[in-house]
This record gives structure tokens, sequence and C-alpha cells, in this order.
């Protein structure tokens, strides 16, 4: 939570103030602890540090740090964009002190190095009570994102070997700011899927789309429900090699859709009030603030074909079948409707406010709006591609 705020100043002012309150206990337990053993500091932590919840978030690893005297300074270079839930990004102080589990995300996304472009499928990790999901982003995930979830990029980052005169010493990797960018499809599955259709063209960038394609079909979500419940996806060769292109297009449309989704036209809902694009708004940000978006109606009744948006603005006409695209157990409408609001996190008193990405990041107040019916038209798309997908035939596989 203090890691994560929608805007860039809300994250600099929560870790400042992480920072802070750290270093103040880092005082305190150096003036108490500052001739003891390596053990008997470990051993006292717990037992010594301020637990309110409103200065810090205690992790493991950061008792760790403080046992064995680390000190910390805010660096503005580790604040980025992260995909924090679906189609809802945050920024990120991104950190190996001050993000618990990092796992191998920084061979992914690099931290500190921003100019880097990659994507990742992430799908549900083992145990997932969501259902199966896959979900392609263009930025760090959170591992919540989808729920327990497992990623698989398209390339991976490392330091570039140097040689002895100081020069940067470059292999068959792609440079880049001083990392050297790799393949994360090995030359071995790619074998594998060029052997199933000789005298097919095919790279690596092409399997990493037929991955994504495949995930989504309901043919093969629903024949492997079982394994995908209990294991990570494996990935079969369908029979034809005209149904193969036809998942690497599919899956390259759908990644485009899913990672790009802010450059997606917004789906020509209608406002109750009558055309914003004529109305006059003396302050825009006051009369696009949202706090939470509700449905029409009244439960049991609930209209899910118009929204409350705010008190000036009711949308209509939302598509039912927008509903159908889901992700992580929920339509991806809903993802929305739950992200851009207004929250405030009970332990810590964070405020989490999606206007202040709208404003500070976005530039327009009304991206909340403007969101909500872009991701209409990616479900709306996303539906359309998925059910016409290749029914799935699974052809013999190359020993």
């Amino acid at each position: 939570m203090w890691a994560y705020n929608p805007s860039q100043a809300g994250v600099a002012a929560n870790l400042g103030r992480m920072i802070a309150s750290y270093e103040a206990e880092a005082d305190r337990f150096e003036a108490a602890f500052a001739t003891a053993d390596r053990k008997t500091r470990a051993a006292a932590v717990d037992g010594f540090i301020d637990t309110d919840a409103t200065k810090i978030s205690w992790s493991r690893a950061l008792k760790a740090d403080l046992g064995k005297g680390k000190r910390f300074r805010f660096a503005d270079a580790a604040v980025s964009l992260s995909q924090y839930r679906p189609f809802a990004r945050q920024w990120l102080y991104y950190s190996r002190s001050f993000n618990e589990m990092v796992y191998q995300m920084p061979r992914i996304f690099p931290m500190e190095e921003n100019g880097t472009e990659n994507r990742v499928i992430q799908v549900s990790g083992v145990g997932a009570r969501a259902g199966f999901a896959a979900l392609m982003s263009k930025n760090a995930p959170n591992f919540d994102t989808i729920e327990k979830g497992q990623c698989f990029p398209r390339w991976l980052y490392e330091v570039a070997p140097k040689s002895v005169d100081g020069q940067l010493a470059l292999d068959d990797g792609a440079s880049t700011g001083g990392l050297t960018r790799r393949d994360a499809i090995t030359d071995a599955g790619l074998a594998h899927f060029q052997a199933a259709y000789p005298g097919e063209t095919i790279t690596k960038d092409d399997l990493f789309h037929y991955v994504y394609g495949l995930l989504h079909s309901e043919d093969y979500r629903s024949r492997f429900a079982d394994n995908l419940s209990k294991e990570l996806p494996r990935i079969p060769a369908v029979k034809k090699a005209a149904d193969f292109w036809g998942f690497v297009e599919a899956g390259r449309a759908l990644g485009d859709l899913h990672c790009d989704y802010d450059a997606v036209a917004p789906f020509p809902v209608t406002i109750a009030q009558g055309a914003l694009a004529l109305a006059h708004i003396p302050d825009p940000v006051k009369y696009n603030r949202v706090e939470k978006m509700r449905f029409g109606g009244k439960r049991p009744n609930v209209d899910k074909t118009t929204i409350l948006y705010n008190s000036n603005i009711t949308i209509t006409g939302v598509p039912l079948e927008a509903y159908d695209y889901v992700v992580n157990g929920k339509p991806v409408i809903e993802w929305v409707m739950e992200r851009q609001g207004v929250k405030v996190d009970k332990a810590s008193g964070i405020i989490w406010d999606a206007n202040e990405f709208a404003n500070e990041t976005m530039g327009d107040p009304a991206y909340p709006l403007k969101l909500l019916q872009r991701v209409m038209t990616v479900s709306l798309e996303t539906v359309k591609i998925v059910r016409s997908l290749p029914k799935l035939e699974i052809g013999d596989q190359p020993k």
C-alpha cells in the first residue's frame, strides 16, 4: 500500500513519510543496540519497533534491514508506472527495499530504467479462486493484478558485460542503456513449433502472440479447466497451420488492445444530462470528480445498462455484452468502476484518489469517464475476437 499511489506526488509523500519513520526508528535502535552482536540485534527488532501502521508498514525484510543498520533515502528514479489491477495503473516506488518480494521482475522491467520496453503475459497462479485468467501488460504488474499471478515476458534484461577496456561487450542480445535484452522464448520452444508446421516461417514474436491467443480460447479453458486450476498452462501445437496463424493474429490484436487501452476509441455511450461536448463546464476538475461509481436501479433489480458516474453525469446505454469480458473473476468494466474513485486505507490512513492520476498524470479530469468508455470498447472487441478464434484441434506433437 505504501509503495503504490495514483499520483507521483502521493508516492513521494507516502514513501517520504515512511522513510522518515524508518530512520527515526533506526536512530532509536542504534542508540539502544549499538554494541550488540548480530543475533541479539535481529532478535530485538520485533519487540522494539513502533508498529503504528499510519507511520510505517513493517515487512519481514524491512525489519531485517533495521537489525542490520541499513539506511535509506528516497530516489526519484524508483518511481514508475505499474499495472496495479486490470486496466488500472498506479505509480509504484519500484525498489528492492520497499517492495517485499520483487522475484524476477527486475529482469523483466528493470529498476530505474524506465526507458526499457517489454510486454508480459500474466496468468492466474496455482490455487487462484477466481478462475483462470490471462492479461498482457506493458507495465510491471502487481502480484495480484491477476490472482497469484505468474508472468511470462517477451524479453529479459540483464546487465551488459564489460570488456577489460571498459567498453560494452555486445553479444547476440540488443543493448539498451547498459542492459542486454534477450528473448525470453527459448530456441527449443521455437523449434518445437517450427517442427509442427514445416515450411512455415515462425518467429518468437509470433509464438508469444500465439500463446496469448490460445490462452483466451474458450475451448482451451474448458477442456483444460482441471489442469489450469492446479498447474501453470501447457501450450500445445494446434493441428493446422492456418489455425496456428489464426491464434497468432488474435493474440496480437488482443495484446495491442489490452496493453494500449488508453489509445482505444471511447464507446459512444449516452449521457442522460446531454452531450458533454456541448455543455459549459466552468470547473472541469470539480465537474468530473468521481468518488464512487454505481449501477442504476436498486438491488435486486440492478440496471447495468446505467452507471451513475457522479452527481453531474449519468451514463446510459451501456451494452450488456461488454460485461462478458471477465478478468480475475469480474467484468473489466467493474474493475474500472471499483478502482476509479476515492478510498481510504483503514490501516495506514492513505487516501487513494483516482482523480489525482487523471489530473496529474493524464492531464485530463475526465480520464476516469473516458477510461470507462474505452474499456467498454476493449470488452466488446475482446469478446468479438475470442468468439472468432479457431476451434481447438490439437495435432500430434513432434518428438
